[in-house]
C-alpha cells in the first residue's frame, strides 16, 4: 500500500528491514537518545552501505540523532541501529548533549549584587 492510498507513510518496511539487516535495535547498551550528538571520525569508503556513508558525510560537524534521522528521512529506530554499527567500528563518536548550566544559589547572587552596589 502506498502513502497516497492511506497506508504506510515513509520508506517501505521491507527496505528498512534490509537497511538494518533485520535488527530492531542496537546490539549493545543504548547510548543514543534524540539529543545525543554524533561526529564522524572517518571518511566513507566505497564498500560501505549507502546509509552508513551518508551518516559519515552528514556528521562531519556534530548533529543530533534526531537531525540525522530527519536528514536521512528514516525512523529514529533505524538510525540508531546504523549509528551503533558505526560506533562499534570506531567511525563515529557519540557525545552527550551539553547539559543545562546550573544556576548559582539565589542567596549568592543577591550577596554579589549587594556587594557591587556598595562599591
Amino acid at each position: 500500500m502506498t502513502a497516497d492510498q492511506g497506508g504506510w507513510d515513509g520508506p517501505e518496511p521491507d527496505r528498512l528491514y534490509v537497511i538494518t539487516r533485520g535488527r530492531s535495535g542496537p546490539s549493545g547498551p543504548g547510548v543514543f537518545d534524540l539529543v545525543t550528538l554524533i561526529v564522524s571520525l572517518a571518511e566513507p569508503t566505497p564498500a560501505m552501505q549507502p546509509e552508513h556513508a551518508a551518516i559519515l558525510r552528514l556528521c562531519r560537524s556534530p548533529l543530533s540523532v534526531a537531525e540525522v534521522s530527519a536528514y536521512l528521512e528514516l525512523p529514529t529506530s533505524v538510525v540508531t541501529v546504523l549509528l551503533a554499527d558505526l560506533l562499534d567500528d570506531g567511525r563515529i563518536e557519540a557525545r552527550a548533549a551539553v547539559p543545562a548550566a546550573e544556576l548559582p544559589d539565589r542567596a549568592l547572587l543577591e550577596a554579589v549584587i549587594h556587594g557591587l552596589q556598595r562599591l
